[in-house]
């Protein structure tokens, strides 16, 4: 037996609904992307570091890290998936054709133009077109 409804427990996304959050998906997106950039780059230089401005590094890095959690959990609040912290990939489940895929974004797209299967992940990435998300 085939399902046609989408499950209750997951929160499903047309492709307006997406489009209609990325100012705010978009602002948490380039804070998550500018803060994993900042993090590995002192991450990278914690090794030339000794004494106490090793230390001062590692606890700005703990406090950024707890930052980035914040983030993320704001992310999936909104019941969307992020793929990627250094280029911003989110994904937002989307049920159509009696099935789930993820209606794609990447940080510095301006509307949410692709789509993927469940399983493809970002190699998958698909323009829409209206057969495909409807």
């Amino acid at each position: 037996m085939a399902i046609t409804e989408p499950p209750t427990d997951k929160k499903y996304f047309t492709i307006d609904e997406a489009n209609k959050m990325l100012p705010l998906v978009h602002a948490i997106v380039a804070d998550i992307s500018t803060l994993a950039h900042s993090m590995k780059e002192r991450h990278d230089r914690l090794d030339e570091l000794t004494g106490p401005a090793r230390e001062t590094l590692e606890d700005e890095i703990q406090v950024d890290h707890d930052r980035m959690q914040e983030l993320v959990e704001e992310v999936a609040d909104l019941g969307i998936e992020l793929k990627d912290f250094f280029t911003g990939l989110i994904d937002f489940p989307c049920w159509t054709n009696d099935r789930e895929i993820y209606l794609c974004w990447k940080l510095g797209e301006p509307t949410i133009g692709h789509w993927h299967e469940t399983w493809a992940g970002f190699s998958g990435r698909r323009k829409i077109r209206q057969a495909d998300v409807h």
